[in-house]
This record gives C-alpha cells, sequence and structure tokens, in this order.
C-alpha cells in the first residue's frame, strides 16, 4: 500500500534541496536525510532515493522501495510533522528483507529524533 498523498515527496526539487541541506544519519544499509519543511504545521513528507548502483533491475529497486514505503507507513502516527525525509539507499541493501528495513530504519529514525516517545 501507498503513502497517503500528503505523505509523499513528489518534486526533483525538493529531493534536491533535502540532499544538499540536509542533515544525513547513516548506518550499513540505508541513509536518513531531513531537512525542516518551511510550513511547521504540515505533515512530514517522505521520499525514497534508489539508484541504479543497487540492482540494475527495475523490479528489485521497486520491491526494495515499496517494502521501505511500508515500514514508513507503519511509523506515520509517531512522526512529528514538518519534515522533508529522504531515505536514501545503499547497494549493500540488496539482500535485506522487511524486518532488516524496519530495524534499521527506526534505529536512524530515533538517532535523527523524528519520532514521539523516543
Amino acid at each position: 500500500m501507498a503513502l497517503p498523498q500528503a505523505h509523499r515527496l513528489k518534486h526533483w526539487r525538493i529531493f534536491k534541496a533535502v540532499h544538499e541541506q540536509g542533515t544525513r544519519y547513516a548506518s550499513r544499509w540505508l541513509t536518513v536525510i531531513k531537512l525542516p519543511q518551511w510550513g511547521e504545521r504540515s505533515p512530514t513528507k517522505f521520499g525514497v532515493s534508489i539508484s541504479q548502483k543497487v540492482s540494475k533491475k527495475a523490479v528489485i529497486r521497486n520491491r526494495i522501495k515499496r517494502q521501505i514505503l511500508a515500514v514508513i507507513q507503519q511509523m506515520l502516527p509517531y512522526f512529528y510533522p514538518g519534515w522533508w525525509v529522504v531515505v536514501v539507499v545503499k547497494p549493500a541493501a540488496l539482500g535485506c528483507n522487511y524486518q532488516d528495513f524496519l530495524r534499521e530504519l527506526k534505529q536512524l529514525l530515533i538517532k535523527a529524533e523524528m519520532l514521539h516517545g523516543y
């Protein structure tokens, strides 16, 4: 299931701004980049960036992207509002499953201080 429309980063200019100006938090398989939005009360928006270095096959890249978006959707009620977040997938993530992404993304978001209660 896809993320709700209000929580999606859609434009390449926003992705570029987050990459250039955002704060990075890296781990073994993922990198989380966050940037405060201009409107503090708008919901946190997410995007996933996965290059062909991870896999040449679009089917595999899309599967990984769907798994990460499913993890984010599961955690939506816990996010502070007012952020743009880009999750960058590293080539080492090719062999990961849903539980690995869940654990690693949760650790990165706690480190980035983006979740309520952590």
